[in-house]
Order: structure tokens, then C-alpha cells, then sequence
């Protein structure tokens, strides 16, 4: 079965704003299963579904099937519509599921989008060092934030974000990560 030509340009920005490395990629009777790997190592299957129907419960368990047989701790779906029951289902499996306003662009290209990066655990400690702060006193951003969303951060997070100045130059502030 061949992509959605939307579904396989938002795989293609996924895997590129959140510097996955592809390992395989395997073409099955729903859509395409794809393994990557970030740069720390990890591991994560994305299946990208080409149906009109709700993603529900059964994709979910599905996922969790195809997860732990390769291993996996971490899935995506990308599909166009999702039930309540499988978003609850998802999250307790550690599936997230992108949703039908994920971008089919860079958004990082467009000039009024600062870079944000999700800073590693050891690079959340100096900053929460050098500032002599816990992180929940930082600025908060919500998960439901779409540039949040588009790299991926995690509640309990910090993200830094560095934005370009006419008057400092460079400017880099800091935002934890909230549900929401």
C-alpha cells in the first residue's frame, strides 16, 4: 500500500526535526513501520497509517505488539484521526500519536521561529546550576505548544531556546515543560 503523500511528508519532517537516524523501513498491509534511532542511542518504531478510519484501541495494541518484538520502548503513530480511548490507551503505553496538525513543513525554516532544543540531562543540570533554580521556577511551556509537540519534549523537560536579536544578537532563555 503506497503513503498518503501528506502522511509520508510529515514522516520525513518528524524524522528530520527530530534528528532520527532511519534504520528500516517496512511496508505492511496499513501503512509503512519505521525504526529509528536518536542520538543518544534510542530507539523507536513509527507507524504511519494510510486510512481514513479513527485510529483506535486495537491500532494501539497493535503498536504495543509491534514494540515489544523488536524491543522498542517508544512508538509514534502518525494517522488523521484518533478516539478518545485510544489517546488514554496511548499514553500508558508510551505511544505518542500525531495529530492531523503536525506540519508537512520545517517549521524551523520560517524566520520568525526561534531554535528550541530539548536539552540532555546533564546540560538541564548546569543550566539549573548556573541560575541556582529548580526547574518547575523556569518559565513553563505546554506540551500542547506546537513547536513542543513538533520536537517531541516531555513533561518535567527543559527546552532552550535561542532567538536572534537585532539589539542582543542572540538571546537564549529556558522553558520546563508542563502537561497541558
Amino acid at each position: 500500500m503506497t503513503l498518503n503523500p501528506i502522511l509520508e511528508r510529515k514522516l520525513q519532517v518528524l524524522i528530520e526535526l527530530r534528528n532520527y537516524k532511519l534504520l528500516g523501513r517496512e511496508e505492511i498491509k496499513s501503512g509503512a513501520l519505521i525504526t529509528t534511532e536518536d542520538s543518544e542511542g534510542k530507539k523507536s518504531l513509527i507507524w504511519v497509517i494510510s486510512t481514513d478510519e479513527a485510529v483506535g484501541v486495537r491500532y494501539i495494541e497493535q503498536m504495543s505488539k509491534y514494540m515489544k518484538s523488536r524491543s522498542i520502548e517508544e512508538g509514534i503513530i502518525i494517522g488523521e484521526k484518533y478516539t478518545q480511548s485510544a489517546r488514554s490507551e496511548a499514553r500508558k503505553n508510551n505511544i505518542e500519536l500525531v495529530s492531523q496538525d503536525f506540519p508537512s513543513f520545517n517549521i524551523f525554516k520560517h524566520n520568525l521561529v526561534p531554535k528550541h532544543e530539548v536539552l540532555s540531562p546533564e546540560e538541564r543540570n548546569e543550566v539549573l546550576e548556573k541560575y541556582h533554580v529548580e526547574p518547575y521556577k523556569l518559565p513553563r511551556i505546554k506540551t500542547s505548544d506546537p513547536i513542543i509537540r513538533v520536537i517531541g519534549a516531555k513533561p518535567g523537560d527543559v527546552v532552550k531556546i535561542t532567538r536572534r536579536s537585532s539589539t542582543a544578537g542572540e538571546y537564549v532563555y529556558y522553558r520546563y515543560v508542563v502537561e497541558g
